[in-house]
């Protein structure tokens, strides 16, 4: 009998919501169970949307919507950061978990409400179930948030409402459903957070600057992409004149405003703090060297695989191995960083990651002189995801191993740092992409034979990426002093099996759903 792929998916996202409210069970829990047995019902609506061409936008083909899964990320990252506020009694960023609980759960209800006015007939079984569990979330809600806190999750509501309608135009097939939720609920929230600290105070000279780099480049980079995808629309980008307004305006952009803006939220001025952070001390100086000579290894990678294709009569396509020298690579940048300075490894995440936008944006719109070698060069690294305008893969890798620290709760860890399986927390991306999934993919593909049902994927690279996963681990505790997992080594083998299987039957961008649910099992 051939299973469906998406069930068993959505069997391992109900057994990481069960394990979860286990661990840290309150007000919110019900509503979270009802969300996610909604999102069940309403991911059926919006494949059968996606297979008939009737949704609104044009998503991501052979993949399903990918709801539930997505659905249940941000409600359940607010839920294990407030059991860590709790612990630690920080009342403020207690609430600011509830916060992210609520603002997770009205997106979804949204996404799920654009479904259902869209299907026809309507759905009445889906409809009702939707409808009560909708009614559950605006109780509790009503009886748990502040006016003001029910104000900000309308606000990310809004800028999320107005972002989908935006870029899902100008990039159509991109993103799934889910994805698009992820992500664009995610810049939603960051920009909104931003926003709302530029207006509450003009900064605190004493506050740490490297929170703000974020949330900055993030909002300047959404700004330069909307602003010359809708300019693009009306005047060629190939031209040399158009190249040079593009560069002027990046300039002028960070320059003339991203920088003043961070000089006014930190009360510092950043091209100077940058210089004293990154020449404080020497180990800095050596880490940043040894990831430059990564990069030209990268580069390196990236010329040798085409001079292949030049040379070659057939279309050359790099294999599934070559892929994964890149998430090596990365394994090799993140794991000395979070071991011997993880504030430079956040802050250089975030260059890279504007970086890599900025090198994506300069290939799309085939900007002088860098544009159409950038196309031929990394046409050569697509995969079936990479189906829209966007190439997304390694802006996704990135992504996925930059999270987990990124999100490493500071105002709620203890002095003595994160204990137990918390600890692995920063290192989850690292565990599950560079790790996990590379492992998987190599071993499965080179030597598998038992396949999942309904998949792919194979038993064997399942099996290989568990162990190899554990193994990381081992290495980590050895070279990392600040781990101490006490008696945790069950649930941490078990957050990393339950991860594996969704790797296994997940369709969605693995590199970004993965680490995500590793952090929230670990970080309980």
């Amino acid at each position: 009998m051939q299973m469906d792929p998406v069930l068993v998916e959505s069997a391992v996202v109900f057994a990481m919501v069960v394990s979860v409210h286990m661990a840290v069970w309150n007000q919110l829990s019900w509503c979270c169970m009802a969300l996610a047995v909604q999102a069940f019902y309403v991911q059926h609506k919006w494949d059968r949307l996606i297979r008939s061409g009737a949704a609104v936008f044009q998503f991501r083909p052979s993949a399903n919507s990918g709801v539930l899964p997505a659905s249940m990320v941000l409600p359940l990252l607010g839920l294990t950061l407030r059991g860590r506020c709790l612990a630690v009694g920080n009342v403020y960023m207690e609430r600011f978990a509830m916060v992210i609980t609520v603002i997770g759960m009205m997106l979804a209800l949204f996404l799920s409400l654009i479904a259902l006015g869209i299907t026809r007939p309507v759905p009445t079984n889906t409809c009702v179930i939707a409808g009560i569990a909708s009614s559950a979330i605006l109780y509790t809600v009503k009886q748990t948030l502040t006016v003001s806190e029910v104000i900000e999750v309308l606000e990310v509501l809004l800028i999320f409402v107005y972002l989908s309608l935006i870029l899902l135009y100008l990039l159509p097939r991109c993103f799934t459903p889910g994805e698009a939720l992820l992500i664009l609920g995610g810049i939603s929230f960051i920009i909104n957070q931003l926003i709302k600290r530029s207006l509450a105070s003009s900064g605190n000279a004493n506050s740490d600057p490297l929170p703000y780099f974020l949330p900055v480049a993030v909002l300047g980079l959404v700004l330069l992409g909307i602003f010359f995808a809708v300019l693009f629309i009306f005047m060629e980008s190939e031209t040399w004149s158009a190249s040079l307004f593009f560069h002027t305006m990046t300039a002028v952009l960070g320059l003339g405003l991203l920088v003043p803006w961070l000089s006014l939220l930190t009360q510092h001025h950043p091209i100077t703090w940058l210089m004293h952070f990154i020449t404080e001390s020497n180990t800095r100086l050596w880490l940043i060297g040894f990831w430059a000579a990564l990069a030209l290894l990268a580069v390196a990678v990236v010329m040798h695989q085409n001079s292949h294709r030049s040379a070659g009569s057939k279309k050359h396509q790099a294999s599934t191995t070559v892929r994964k020298y890149f998430h090596l690579l990365t394994v090799l940048t993140f794991a000395p960083g979070l071991a011997l300075d993880r504030p430079l490894l956040h802050l250089s995440a975030v260059v890279c990651l504007s970086a890599f936008l900025f090198l994506e944006y300069v290939r799309y719109f085939r900007i002088r002189p860098f544009g159409a070698p950038l196309r031929r060069l990394l046409t050569l690294f697509l995969d079936e995801r990479d189906s829209g305008p966007l190439i997304l893969t390694h802006i996704y890798l990135l992504l996925g191993v930059s999270l987990p620290l990124w999100l490493t709760p500071g105002m709620c860890t203890p002095k003595g740092g994160l204990g137990g399986a918390s600890g692995l927390v920063p290192y989850a991306g690292v565990l599950a992409v560079g790790v996990g999934d590379t492992v998987a993919s190599v071993f499965g593909s080179n030597v598998g034979e038992i396949r999942w049902p309904g998949t792919k994927k194979t038993f064997e690279g399942t099996a290989s990426s568990v162990f190899a996963q554990i193994i990381a681990v081992v290495v980590f505790l050895i070279a990392d002093s600040s781990i101490n997992l006490n008696a945790s080594y069950s649930w941490v083998v078990g957050s990393i099996s339950m991860v594996a299987m969704l790797e296994a039957y997940t369709s969605q961008i693995d590199n970004l759903l993965l680490p995500l649910y590793l952090y929230i099992l670990l970080l309980l």
